[in-house]
């Protein structure tokens, strides 16, 4: 291969590497314009609230069905207890 053959490689390989380099650079562009990473912050802040909301609600739940529950008891042991004693 010729001293200017090898040139001429040599060329073309940093030209392909240059057009590569800049279509990765495109790329990225895009993909942040597309799904910015502020937006995708904020999505997950958004998301952590909304399940701590949601845990939040659940013990509520589960608190008010213990409540209800023990109150049935008493008043069932309630009503045993005044039927025993007539």
């Amino acid at each position: 291969m010729s001293t200017q053959e090898q040139a001429r490689e040599l060329l073309t390989q940093h030209r392909h590497h240059d057009e590569h380099l800049k279509e990765s650079m495109l790329n990225r562009a895009e993909a942040e314009v597309d799904n910015p990473v502020g937006a995708d912050t904020q999505t997950q802040e958004q998301a952590r609230q909304l399940l701590a909301q949601q845990r939040r609600h659940d013990e509520h739940l589960k608190e008010a069905m213990l409540n209800r529950a023990e109150a049935e008891i008493s008043v069932s042991a309630d009503t045993t207890d005044a039927g025993t004693r007539d």
